[in-house]
């Protein structure tokens, strides 16, 4: 039985409903997008890295989440200023992903209440809210050729 079907009148986890649409929503657009590798990897660069993916192989280097390959130097001081240089490109990046992704959602009908149950909002308003700050932030459209407005 679930913590919740033991104390029905206990409030529910956020964290834990977070964590299972989370869980929800890889599972979903892994089966639907990217169910063999071809199909995973086919908007990403084949010799270049993405900021997303530098970035996450040094912290999981220097940290020990990831084995050095032989003869793989360890990660050193340089490497590390190296990711952090890319951090507010990422973060550039990501918010521009966000604002196109809330354009897209509402171009195509969804409400702010349920695109704020999507991010974890609590109401449309805050939803409404993180778009204007967004905007506020992002240029038009990266692929453009246009670029991050904002500060990181």
């Amino acid at each position: 039985m679930t913590a919740e079907q033991q104390e029905p009148f206990a409030a529910p986890d956020p964290g834990r409903a977070r964590a299972h649409r989370t869980y929800a929503a890889l599972t979903r657009i892994a089966g639907r997008h990217a169910a063999d590798d071809a199909r995973r990897r086919r908007y990403a660069h084949p010799h270049v890295l993405d900021p997303y993916e530098a970035v996450a192989l040094v912290t999981a280097l220097a940290a020990g989440g990831a084995e050095l390959a032989a003869g793989e130097e360890p990660v050193d001081q340089a490497d590390l200023v190296a990711a952090l240089t890319l951090v507010p490109h990422l973060r550039a990046e990501v918010d521009a992903l966000e604002a196109g992704l809330l354009r897209l959602a509402r171009d195509r009908g969804l409400t702010w209440q349920a695109i704020g149950h999507g991010l974890g909002l609590g109401s449309a308003q805050a939803a409404r809210q993180r778009h204007e700050r967004l905007t506020g932030r992002v240029g038009s459209d990266p692929h453009n050729g246009d670029h991050y407005n904002g500060e990181a």
